[in-house]
């Protein structure tokens, strides 16, 4: 790896990687569940809500990790990881953490709507 130039095949990567995260939740995907999830709704019928929340935050905690993991090496002077890998990874696990609080602020304020109801 060179300083200075840039890998036009790593930002197509991450281009293709933002590409297909946008089609997953995209409007025409309304009910965004993982390939593992829906293979499940298929075959019993119906998602377990809490599985698939685990899940969801299961792999929010291995982004932060594997995201400080490679801050980690890069740190120490580890040669095979770069800045940009480092910042992007970061960067990953950022945003990964907000959609996750936004989630929780959505079904925090759902809860509370449904327990203001009148009965």
């Amino acid at each position: 790896m060179s300083i200075g130039a840039i890998d036009t095949g790593r930002i197509e990567a991450m281009m293709a990687q933002l590409k297909a995260a946008a089609a997953r939740t995209s409007p025409a995907n309304a009910n965004p569940v993982s390939d593992s999830a829906l293979q499940t709704r298929q075959a019993a019928g119906a998602v377990d809500f809490q599985s698939v929340l685990k899940t969801s935050l299961d792999q929010v905690n291995q982004v932060q990790l594997q995201s400080q993991q490679l801050a980690q090496r890069f740190e120490m002077g580890d040669s095979t990881v770069s800045l940009s890998d480092a910042m992007i990874s970061l960067q990953k696990s950022s945003i990964a953490l907000q959609q996750t609080v936004q989630v929780r602020n959505k079904l925090v304020s759902a809860y509370q709507e449904i327990m203001a109801m009148g009965v």
